[in-house]
């Protein structure tokens, strides 16, 4: 249980904080983008360090997922950290609904082009996130002092660069708050199935890359 209520824990206070950044910067205009991108690589980064070695500070079912088919995470946990991110994320969402009851769409993830350009953004995002986490972390604690930075930093640098066009999500809790709270729900399969399938790859490529040997 206290594993199941750090993701609680980890996904609202991510959630809460990065949607609540775009949030604020549409009432205030003063966060902008970049420092919309900051909040979440921050925030991240801040929470594997305070929950990581709790829960492993997941705060993603793609993670999970993808650690569960690397064999480094129990299956029978699986489910139950599910469901706790995607609480989390829903909690986080209501949450800033009632601050904000104003705002329509509470930080919620939509292409600003075609969807087929940010189903493969989202795809290639996550396979660049979760290639990092599979070789700096552990399916149940965070490996090293600098874990928590290199996941914060792709966090960053991703949101910056693709978040204008895609949302860079990365993670299906992230969007699926947002979108079940404000009823946006048309393009959610998008960022329910792209990071999910970006992190699976990047387990397959890094089972190649490092369990197999040249010969």
């Amino acid at each position: 249980m206290k594993k199941h209520l750090a993701e609680f824990i980890g996904t609202y206070i991510m959630v809460f904080c990065g949607t609540g950044a775009v949030v604020i910067d549409e009432q205030v205009h003063t966060v902008t983008h970049v420092g919309v991108a900051v909040t979440f690589g921050l925030v991240v980064m801040s929470m594997i360090y305070a929950l990581g070695n709790i829960s492993g500070a997941h705060m993603n079912p793609a993670v999970s997922i993808a650690f569960t088919l690397a064999r480094r995470f129990p299956l029978r946990m699986l489910a139950p950290y599910i469901v706790s991110q995607l609480s989390g994320a829903t909690l986080a969402s209501l949450t800033l609904k009632y601050l904000f009851p104003g705002n329509r769409d509470l930080g919620w993830t939509v292409p600003s082009g075609s969807n087929g350009q940010s189903f493969i953004l989202e795809l290639i995002l996550t396979f660049i996130l979760m290639l990092v986490i599979i070789n700096v972390a552990t399916g149940s604690k965070e490996q090293g002092m600098f874990a928590g930075l290199a996941i914060g930093g792709v966090v960053l640098f991703e949101a910056l660069f693709a978040g204008p066009i895609c949302g860079a999500s990365m993670n299906p809790a992230r969007s699926f708050g947002p979108a079940l709270i404000t009823g946006n729900m048309g393009t959610l399969w998008i960022y329910l199935l792209a990071p999910i399938a970006g992190a699976a790859l990047a387990v397959f490529c890094w089972n190649y890359l490092f369990k197999t040997q040249v010969i």
